[in-house]
């Protein structure tokens, strides 16, 4: 009777720590496959201002493939304009990326920070382009202007 106990209980033991490990192997297969790195990244801050720097068309990975000839003739036509390099601003109320175009400033994105929602956003492009991220410390009205060419971000605390 009591090798039956052990036996049991040894048993149980093994299947709970195979079905553990399936468990976890899943969870970093998935994730894995979710973010498109290994679990666990975590991207520098120097990282994160080079991503944000590439043009839309590029990816963190690099440029873009270029595309294969076509059987067809096209014109001629001029370049496309570079866009600009987008910069990531941090406010009390949360976090928007702004870049300029032509002289104006566009929103590209914007976070608030936990415990704010974002409301009255205009992202422009247009002299001022603005957000407002409305939480428990209040309403941060956030403006974003270009100044030689670079996003500036000022706020204003509304009680």
């Amino acid at each position: 009777m009591r090798r039956r106990t052990v036996l049991a209980v040894a048993g149980w033991l093994a299947a709970v720590a195979a079905a553990t490990l399936t468990g976890v192997g899943a969870v970093n297969v998935i994730g894995a496959g979710i973010t498109g790195g290994s679990a666990g990244d975590v991207y520098s801050q120097e990282r994160i201002a080079r991503d944000l720097a590439l043009p839309p068309s590029a990816g963190p990975t690099g440029p873009a493939p270029e595309p294969t000839p076509s059987a067809t003739p096209t014109t001629p036509t001029t370049p496309a304009a570079t866009p600009e390099p987008r910069h990531a601003l941090s406010t009390p109320g949360g976090t928007v990326v702004a870049r300029c175009v032509g002289g104006e400033a566009e929103l590209t994105s914007w976070t608030p920070h936990q415990g704010y929602g974002a409301s009255d956003v205009d992202r422009g492009p247009d002299d001022d382009a603005e957000v407002t991220f409305d939480g428990p410390g209040g309403s941060y009205e956030v403006s974003v202007t270009c100044v030689d060419g670079q996003p500036r971000v000022t706020w204003e605390l509304d009680d």
